[in-house]
Formats: structure tokens, sequence, C-alpha cells
């Protein structure tokens, strides 16, 4: 009995001072990680970055239309946020949950341009020079050479200006947010190649009309890049934003 009693004794001591044996993953749980990194796109926070490898190709295609409208949404109201944060400034003692509210907003909208594509800004631009050259029918295909070169030269004209500035936006994020800000003189194209189908066209009719696409565009596009460079330098990076707009309005307008 005594001799029982000691061998439990040194056997309770002996599992004392052994260290705890690693857990070991089992197939089943490695997967199972693989497959939800697979799902959000890669990363293990869970936060989805585009599309999976599993996904119908329709879900993927109708995912990216959205993200292009939601980005055309907020050209056409550029930084609604940004208009109300002086007034909500002026009002902070009354009621700071407004100022909150409009950064959020803010940061919400900046966060948007910050995930750039180049789909809606490559449609903005062919359907500006398929019109422009339909309407100049004789030389069509010039024309659309032109203004498909102009566009994107233009940009990347603009945008390595605020990359020498000092800019904090990257080269494609500016890419984007200049295509998409071309969409009001796409507008304004389309709605004078209606008028002169209808028979309704005239050059006073047709100024205004690009005048009210100019100063859209220009506006969209320089709050939109001035949130990204400094104060000191935002009117050395802005100015070529307004001749980029003025050579389109141009264009629109003769051809």
């Amino acid at each position: 009995i005594h001799k029982n009693r000691e061998l439990k004794v040194n056997r309770e001591m002996m599992m004392q001072q052994q260290p705890f044996p690693p857990q070991q993953l089992s197939p089943t749980t490695i997967n199972t990680g693989a497959a939800n990194d697979l799902s959000s796109g890669g990363r293990s926070d869970g936060l989805s970055m585009g599309p999976t490898l599993d996904e119908p190709v329709s879900m993927t295609i109708m995912r990216d239309l959205n993200d292009v409208w939601q980005k055309l949404k907020i050209v056409l109201m550029p930084m609604k946020s940004f208009s109300t944060d002086i007034a909500n400034y002026s009002n902070v003692e009354n009621d700071e949950s407004a100022s909150v509210a409009s950064d959020k907003s803010t940061e919400e909208v900046l966060a948007k341009l910050r995930d750039w594509d180049l789909w809606g800004p490559l449609f903005i631009c062919l359907s500006l020079s398929v019109v422009l050259s339909w309407n100049a029918s004789k030389e069509g295909a010039e024309v659309f050479a032109a203004v498909f070169i102009t566009v994107w030269a233009g940009s990347a004209v603009v945008t390595m200006n605020g990359q020498l500035l000092g800019g904090t936006m990257s080269f494609f994020q500016s890419l984007c947010v200049l295509g998409y800000c071309i969409f009001p003189l796409d507008l304004a194209a389309m709605i004078i190649a209606f008028l002169r189908i209808c028979g309704l066209s005239s050059i006073i009719l047709n100024i205004i009309i690009v005048a009210i696409g100019f100063v859209w565009s220009t506006r969209a596009s320089t709050v939109f890049i001035g949130q990204f460079i400094v104060p000191a330098k935002r009117a050395l990076a802005v100015y070529p934003v307004f001749f980029f707009y003025t050579f389109l309005s141009y264009l629109v307008i003769t051809l």
C-alpha cells in the first residue's frame, strides 16, 4: 500500500514538472483558416479587398459597376460634406455631433476615392471620344484618337505635377479622380449632340451647356485633389487642372 502511494505521488510530481504539450492544428482547422482568408480577399482581418476566386463573374461585374456608380454620384455631388463643414464649425459650440458626423462623411468619401479604379474613367473617356468623333463625321477616327490621347496624356501631366509638389495621392488615384470628373463634360457633349439631332443647337446654348459642365468638372476635381496637397502649394497643383478642363471644353464646343 505504501509503495502504491509513493508511486502515485511520484507520478503527480512528474506530471506537474512536465511542460504543456504544444497544441496541434488539425488539417480541418488549417483548411478552414485558408478558406476564410480566400473569402476575405487574402486578408486575415476579415476585410474584403475585392473579387474572390470562388464568386461568380456576374457578381464581380455588378460590384464593379456599383463602385463606378458610387464614384459618379460623388462627382455629381462634389463633396457635399466639405461644403457643410463651415456651417458645422460655426455651430460647434451648440452641437459638436454635427462636426463629428461631417468628419466621418468626409473620411468615407476620401476612402472611396482611395479605392481607385480605371474602368469608370476608361468608359467616360471612350464615350466622350465616340460622341465627339460622331459629331465630326468626316474625320471621326482622327478626332477619336485625339480626344482619347488628350484625356489620358493630360491626366498624366496633371498627376505628375501634383506628385512633384508633394501630393499624398498616388498616381492611379489621381488618374481615377480626373477621369471621373470628366463626366459632366461628357454629359454636356451628349446634350449638345442630342440638340443637334433635334435641330435646336446654337453656339450660345452650346457655350452655356459646356460652361456648366466645365465649372462642375473643375470644381469637383479641385476639391478632391486639394485635400491631398499642402495649402501652400495647392494653387500650383490646381491651375493645371483648370487648363486641362478648359482644353476639353474647347474640344466639346468646336467639334
